[in-house]
């Protein structure tokens, strides 16, 4: 037997992103294995910048490169930016194990799963680049999922409220957008890589949605109170919209919540 959180910050301080993703699949292999065990007794270090990669330059959200999608080089470039994406998510899933120490065993297995199909996601994406001469880290990106981690490193609940419901459900709302404009290009492997990923990111966000609701309960909160409180708290008091309210439904949102998202919308 191994000790989950050691092994997870094994994989939060690897660098190299095929070193991430290969310790991220062994430790979900391990843990459905049994092969894992919880140590209660675990004190978490204070969270700070996770192993990452000298490349790519992190850089404001406005200064990240864009090109048009018509292009071959403009989808490549794409590409780098949903694959840092999903780098980022990786960490973040790894983290939500690493730093609650008390949750149920579900949640480290959920968690785990969830770093584990994200890693699968950046492989895909990294291919996709490759195979067009790119290399993950050849153009800039923005820290902001990782930046939200450190925002919420102090609670559990505020972390499964704005990492998944938020930021990654927005994956949600662009991602139909971005695979209607592949398909006018007619880019099918693009296109392939994102329905996988899109399938598998509602699972990701229903499992934040799960504990989420599951925090509040114990804490005797009201999930939709709560949520707006945090929005407010957290990111000014709105959301950018629109939404994709079939696939946030399939998440864990209710068509309360979905109408809560509508009165905070900005466009």
């Amino acid at each position: 037997m191994s000790l989950l959180f050691q092994r997870t910050a094994e994989c939060l301080n690897a660098c190299k992103p095929s070193e991430k993703v290969s310790l991220t699949q062994a430790l979900y292999d391990d843990w459905c294995a049994g092969e894992l065990e919880i140590d209660r007794a675990f004190v978490p270090e204070t969270i700070a910048e996770v192993g990452r990669p000298k490349l790519p330059k992190l850089v404001a959200p406005r200064d990240v490169s864009r090109r048009s999608i018509s292009t071959e080089k403009g989808r490549a470039i794409l590409c780098h930016s949903l694959a840092h994406i999903e780098f980022n998510a990786i960490n973040l899933a790894l983290d939500a194990v690493y730093r609650f120490t008390d949750m149920p065993s579900e949640f480290y297995g959920d968690w785990l799963k969830v770093a584990a199909e994200e890693a699968y996601h950046f492989t895909l994406l990294e291919s996709y680049i490759h195979k067009r001469d790119v290399k993950y880290g050849d153009y800039d990106a923005h820290n902001g999922l990782w930046e939200m981690a450190q925002l919420t490193a102090h609670d559990v609940m505020i972390r499964m409220a704005l990492v998944p419901r938020v930021l990654e459900a927005r994956g949600l709302d662009v991602t139909p957008v971005i695979l209607k404009k592949l398909a006018q290009q007619k880019d099918e492997e693009f296109i392939a890589h994102l329905k996988i990923i899109q399938k598998d990111e509602i699972g990701h966000v229903a499992i934040g949605s799960h504990w989420y609701k599951y925090l509040c309960e114990k804490r005797n909160l009201n999930y939709r109170d709560t949520f707006k409180q945090l929005i407010q708290d957290y990111m000014n008091g709105s959301l950018r919209g629109p939404f994709d309210e079939i696939a946030r439904l399939q998440a864990g949102f209710t068509a309360e919540e979905i109408a809560d998202l509508n009165a905070l919308e900005i466009n």
